[in-house]
């Protein structure tokens, strides 16, 4: 894979940031809101694996297949250049760190992605619990295993494994922008959502869907176990994001200018 010098890198990202910064409120909203609608084709299209495998997690065949259709929606995303919290808004960080942008203009893009993608999230769940059952594609017991995988752990695995995520997302967004040409960026891609797929990592936009699944088809899933994993995954994401990507990226590419 081709690839940009690193300094190139870091300018396309601080330009990247700053056109995301300086949007309209109505275009961030929309973007965001398209995002949580398309990134649900990934644990839709799990929930689908899961019934036609007898709705079981564990074999090596099953996990390589689940994680392989949770990129999908990250796919659907990032190739559509919708707005992720996750991914675009945490590297948004960079232009900050650069003195270009404020804390108050990087909080107003954060807020109105966040709540766009959760927005969409909610919209694209409520569709597939009441119209895909029906369509006898995906049985409501796969759609509640999905969700337990991820409301089933302590408090502190959210947060940390969350901080995962994050980190994979953010190096995902340098990955791609280093990276030249629509195949390399779908092989990192999947690559990279694939991993936080088998390793049933908490990503606070497509597990928003993951877990309203849950929420929406069992009762053994409540909207405490649902705000707990969203306020830990969305925390810990940022924090993976900003901390492990955004800030060590750019001050090991700034120092070493």
């Amino acid at each position: 894979m081709e690839q940009m010098p690193t300094r190139d890198v870091l300018d396309s990202l601080i330009e990247d940031g700053l056109h995301e910064i300086n949007r309209e409120t109505s275009g961030l909203m929309l973007s965001g809101f398209s995002a949580g609608l398309d990134i649900g084709f990934g644990p839709l299209l799990m929930a689908v694996v899961l019934t036609l495998s007898e709705g079981s997690f564990g074999d090596l065949t099953t996990e390589l297949l689940l994680a392989s259709v949770y990129s999908v929606g990250f796919m659907f995303v990032i190739l559509g250049r919708s707005e992720l919290f996750t991914e675009h808004t945490t590297l948004a960080v960079i232009p900050v760190l650069d003195r270009q942008a404020s804390l108050s203009q990087l909080a107003r893009l954060w807020g109105l992605v966040y709540f766009g993608n959760i927005v969409g999230g909610f919209v694209f769940t409520l569709l597939a619990v009441l119209l895909m059952p029906g369509l006898g594609v995906v049985s409501p017991a796969a759609f509640e295993t999905i969700a337990e995988k991820l409301v089933t752990h302590e408090v502190r695995w959210l947060f940390v494994a969350g901080i995962f995520a994050g980190w994979l997302m953010g190096l995902l967004a340098w990955l791609i922008t280093a990276a030249q040409g629509t195949l390399s960026r779908v092989v990192l891609i999947w690559i990279v959502t694939a991993t936080i797929g088998i390793l049933h990592l908490p990503h606070s936009i497509a597990g928003n869907v993951e877990v309203l699944f849950g929420l929406f088809m069992s009762a053994s899933i409540t909207p405490l176990d649902y705000l707990t994993f969203l306020v830990l995954a969305t925390i810990g994401n940022a924090c993976g994001g900003a901390i492990f990507v955004a800030v060590l990226k750019y001050g090991h590419v700034v120092r070493g200018a």
